[in-house]
C-alpha cells in the first residue's frame, strides 16, 4: 500500500505509540518500510558552556537510551524486523518529521496523539504541529 512510512514515537511514553502500531503495519502491507523516529529536544549546552561536557554526556545517554527503547519497540510489531528502521534525531518534532519525510521521500506519517485540549485543537501538540506543516499525508491515531 505505502512504501515508506514514518512513525514518530516518544520512547518515554510508549502507550501513545502502541496505538499507532497496528495502523502503520496495515499501511505497510507486504513490502512497506516503517521508519520509527524519536526526536530528542535541542540542548541548552550553548547557554550552559561551563557544564558543556556534562550536558554532552547526558545527551549521549539519552540518545543511547532512545535507541535501546526503539530496539525494544520492534518486538511490538508483527512484521519482519528488517522492515523497521530506527532514527533518533535532535530538534523540533515538526521540523525533524518534515526533514526526514523529505529525505526519505515518505508516502505517509502515522502519529499517535495524546489527550487533546482546546489549546491544541483536539489533537496533541506534536500531532497538531506535524499536520499543519507536513508535505505528505498524516494519519493521526488516538
Amino acid at each position: 500500500m505505502y512504501k515508506t512510512i514514518i512513525m514518530p514515537v516518544d520512547v518515554f511514553e510508549m502507550e501513545l505509540s502502541d496505538k499507532a502500531i497496528a495502523h502503520a503495519e496495515f499501511l505497510a502491507q507486504q513490502d512497506g518500510i516503517i521508519h520509527l523516529l524519536h526526536v530528542l529536544p535541542g540542548s541548552a549546552s550553548y547557554t550552559m558552556s561551563r557544564f558543556a561536557a556534562d550536558v554532552r554526556r547526558f545527551e549521549e545517554h539519552l540518545h543511547q537510551e532512545a535507541i535501546n527503547r526503539l530496539e525494544t519497540m520492534k518486538s511490538h510489531f508483527s512484521i519482519d524486523p528488517e522492515r523497521l528502521k530506527l532514527h533518533v534525531r535532535v530538534g523540533n518534532v515538526r521540523d525533524v518529521v518534515n526533514e526526514l519525510a523529505e529525505e526519505l521521500k515518505a508516502d505517509v506519517v502515522v502519529i499517535g496523539s495524546r489527550n487533546p485540549s482546546i489549546s491544541t485543537h483536539l489533537l496533541g501538540s506534536n500531532a497538531s504541529s506535524v499536520i499543519r506543516h507536513a508535505h505528505v499525508p498524516v494519519m493521526v491515531v488516538r
